[in-house]
């Protein structure tokens, strides 16, 4: 997300967080088959989970206001 910050418009910048949202998903996917592997188990992950949902809640809100200004 880092790159999008340069960007010299909103809406360059929102597609930036639809990429970082995208990331959020992926990390959510692996976090799954990483339980789902035996590599931990959802006990484990839970805050993670919990953390991630939060970052995306706020990536989300944070593209709709960009977008909404325009």
């Amino acid at each position: 997300m880092s790159e999008g910050c340069g960007r010299s418009t909103d809406k360059e910048f929102a597609r930036f967080l639809e990429i970082s949202i995208g990331s959020t998903n992926e990390t959510e996917y692996l976090l799954l088959l990483s339980c789902d592997l035996g590599f931990t188990s959802k006990d484990k992950i839970a805050d993670l989970n919990a953390t991630l949902n939060l970052i995306r809640q706020k990536l989300i809100q944070l593209r709709k206001k960009l977008l909404n200004n325009n």
